[in-house]
């Protein structure tokens, strides 16, 4: 592989942030491969862009959030990316098993780890402080 290579990860990401961040769900959908994997913090994993898809929607209905200070970080290969970032986001509805929602601001550090195959994102593996975005919302000291 090559800078080409490299590069081309570092933007393929970036078009999926830039997505995110327009809450452009089927701009997400379309950085994705078709069996894509999608390590859940703290959760499950899902395997496909159907899924990918729901958990977009079940995510907007109980969060609205803005990523900035996103920093991509590609293998020389083009083949993984990382990426830090910070989470600003709002509560908006009640998340089984969490606290409940009154519309609760928090801003969060976070990151991504991304594996890329054939142009496209196959994995999508996402970590945060659970306990953190907990004693934010509920204003309890972690």
């Amino acid at each position: 592989m090559s800078a080409n290579s490299q590069s081309a990860a570092a933007a393929l990401v970036q078009r999926y942030y830039d997505a995110f961040n327009a809450a452009d769900v089927p701009g997400m959908l379309a950085c994705l491969s078709d069996d894509v994997t999608h390590d859940v913090n703290q959760g499950g994993r899902r395997s496909g862009k159907a899924l990918f898809g729901e958990f977009c929607g079940y995510m907007e209905r109980c969060y609205k959030e803005q990523l900035t200070d996103i920093v991509v970080m590609p293998s020389s290969d083009g083949s993984r990316v990382a990426a830090e970032f910070t989470v600003n986001g709002t509560y908006l509805s009640d998340d089984e098993g969490l606290p409940p929602a009154t519309g609760q601001s928090y801003t969060l550090p976070a990151g991504t780890f991304f594996d890329i195959a054939d142009g496209k994102i196959s994995r999508v593996t996402t970590y945060y402080n659970l306990e953190d975005w907990i004693a934010q919302v509920t204003g309890k000291a972690a």
